[in-house]
């Protein structure tokens, strides 16, 4: 079979691409002698408001625009040519390739190959990410079981804070900006004790490890040591409990209408005792003191302030030991260690700082900048580990030992106030401004939201969550600006529990 030379194959596709090129160009120039007729034409048989200058420049506008696409076609045109004929003389010498088209020919292979690399590295750098922020929302129903056991209500303004005794006889604490903090039996609702020795907002309460002593922070820029004495009632029997507990049909998101917003002036525990008087009051702050809480061992307590400065005071003595200065704006929360003398601060300058008191001659500080809004709490996990909470509404979790970046971040619809996690389960709950609470762990997996409708969870902002899991019935606990808080149980699968 007879084989065409590649000098003749060469010359007739010369030939054929200068005919191509001639008849291009003859067109064109056809075009572009006919156009001015036809802007004529057009304005002459279109009935326009437009004045007619104005309708001369547009049509000259899109006369320019066609010619550059016109001319773009042509070389479009051109360099395919010179791609196929680069493809055939590349099988003339001997390699082989999928046809003479563009999609198939060498420059479109080395184009895919990149693509290719670059689509797996995107995939692999991204995968863990991505798979966390799809985790968050899928559907939560089977991974955590919430259910709602008791109401404590009896304030008369929004709960602030709240926290479980940490030795016998546990009962719940609450603060509250009615200038009181009340001491609640956690079985049956009812207020053993109540603390009025504060002038202003009650914003924070926490408990003594080892002795039944509370901490109490106020508006009126004191902190308050107070000593109790409770006893615990009777627990009601379960038949006469599962008949006032029996939760009404739930309703998703339901608002709370202004009729059945409880009285201003609502019915306060009318037998409970009252303590007036403090054992210890810490005075040295010059503004609000927004938070307290005791170092491990319980013979210091740190306390957060309004003024920008933190506060390491001596119990027995009531002296200042060390004063924590450096954030730029508002302290809005400080947390303990539960077993090293470690201190957190949180602040409305986007920044929490971590508080190193473990070397009497080093008092070391390490500044974490990973938020965009105020951080509303920072608080310490078991572990090695800081989680805290903004109003730019995500949730960090932090490595102590690799503080740069953090390990988690949780993503959330709303501003997310005092937080707290589990030690036996490690779990995050999260209280939120839309009266929402949800669970997450550490890793950023979502858990739960707890149920919430017009009879059932709160109806106003959620200010706090603490967990009691030393109770006996509920392990968690929630408070807000509905004046109430509301004990829970959550029941969370064991291999939840072990990831």
């Amino acid at each position: 079979m007879p084989v065409e030379s590649g000098s003749s194959a060469a010359s007739r596709q010369a030939k054929q691409k200068r005919k191509c090129h001639s008849l291009s160009i003859r067109r064109t120039n056809s075009t572009e002698q006919d156009r001015g007729g036809l802007q004529r034409d057009l304005m002459e048989s279109q009935d326009s408001k437009l004045p007619v200058s104005l309708r001369s420049n547009l049509l000259d506008l899109f006369g320019q625009i066609e010619r550059e696409f016109e001319n773009l076609h042509i070389e479009n045109l051109e360099l395919r040519r010179e791609i196929e004929t680069l493809n055939d003389r590349l099988a003339a010498e001997g390699q082989t390739l999928e046809g003479g088209d563009l999609a198939k020919g060498a420059l479109k292979t080395k184009a895919s190959h990149s693509t290719s690399q670059l689509s797996q590295k995107l995939r692999t750098t991204y995968k863990a990410s991505t798979s966390k922020i799809v985790s968050s929302f899928k559907a939560t129903t089977s991974r955590a079981v919430c259910q709602l056991l008791k109401e404590y209500a009896g304030h008369r303004d929004g709960i602030w804070d709240l926290s479980v005794s940490r030795t016998g006889p546990l009962v719940l604490g609450t603060a509250s900006a009615d200038h009181s903090a009340m001491l609640w039996s956690i079985e049956t609702g009812k207020c053993l004790l109540k603390y009025v020795g504060h002038q202003g907002s009650v914003n924070s309460i926490k408990f003594h490890p080892t002795e039944q002593m509370a901490l109490t922070a106020s508006g009126d820029q004191t902190a308050h040591i107070w000593r109790y004495m409770v006893q615990l009632p009777t627990a009601t029997p379960a038949a006469d409990l599962t008949q006032q507990q029996q939760p009404p049909p739930y309703e998703e998101d339901g608002e709370l209408s202004d009729r059945e917003e409880p009285d201003g002036e609502g019915e306060g525990p009318s037998e409970c005792p009252c303590v007036r008087v403090a054992a210890t009051t810490l005075r040295s702050h010059q503004g609000v003191v927004i938070a307290a809480d005791w170092l491990v061992g319980g013979r210091q307590v740190v306390t957060a302030s309004w003024d920008r400065a933190a506060n390491l005071y001596d119990v027995e003595t009531s002296e200042l030991v060390h004063s924590l200065t450096g954030h730029d704006q508002e302290l809005t929360h400080c947390c303990t260690h539960p077993s090293q003398r470690l201190v957190v601060t949180s602040s409305r300058d986007t920044t929490f700082r971590l508080w190193d008191f473990r070397d009497p001659a080093i008092h070391s500080v390490n500044v974490f900048q990973g938020h965009t809004d105020t951080v509303t709490s920072a608080v310490f996990t078991a572990g090695d580990n800081v989680v805290s909470g903004s109003d730019d509404r995500t949730v960090k979790v932090w490595d102590l030992k690799n503080m740069r970046s953090p390990i988690a971040t949780i993503r959330t619809d709303s501003a997310v106030n005092r937080i707290s996690v589990s030690v036996n389960q490690r779990v995050i709950a999260l209280p939120h401004d839309n009266r929402q609470v949800r669970l997450f762990d550490m890793s950023g997996v979502r858990l739960a939201r707890l149920p919430r409708s017009n009879r059932q969870g709160h109806r106003r902002m959620v200010c706090c969550t603490t967990w009691g899991e030393d109770s006996a019935s509920c392990n968690l606990f929630s408070c807000g600006f509905d004046r109430q808080a509301i004990g829970w149980n959550i029941n969370i699968p064991a291999l939840l529990q072990e990831k």
